[in-house]
């Protein structure tokens, strides 16, 4: 889907903290919200197939069992909390999730 789209990654250091901020052009912001949907859509399958399989996991275990970075991880698991697919609790200072 990134076909034929220039990508250019800035990076500043703001306060001592470096901020990267990523342009896409060539992309209208209909498309880059369709393929941003479609994203957290096959993350939270590659989710829900990890936890359909267990009573519950913590994000750690999601996140070994998936391979998924943190950002795409807590994507993935917005999109099934808003659709009512899991529910969260906290248990020993992590984040334990099961499906609903």
């Amino acid at each position: 889907m990134l076909n034929n789209i220039k990508i250019t990654i800035f990076a500043r250091k703001i306060k001592s903290e470096t901020i990267r901020e990523v342009r896409f052009y060539g992309m209208s912001n209909l498309n880059l919200k369709k393929m941003l949907k479609e994203k957290a859509g096959e993350t939270a399958g590659k989710i829900w197939n990890a936890l359909n399989e267990t009573e519950g996991l913590t994000a750690k275990q999601i996140k070994k069992a998936t391979k998924l970075v943190d950002k795409d991880l807590y994507l993935g698991l917005g999109w099934l909390l808003r659709e009512d697919k899991i529910s969260t609790s906290e248990v020993e200072g992590e984040l334990f999730v099961k499906l609903n």
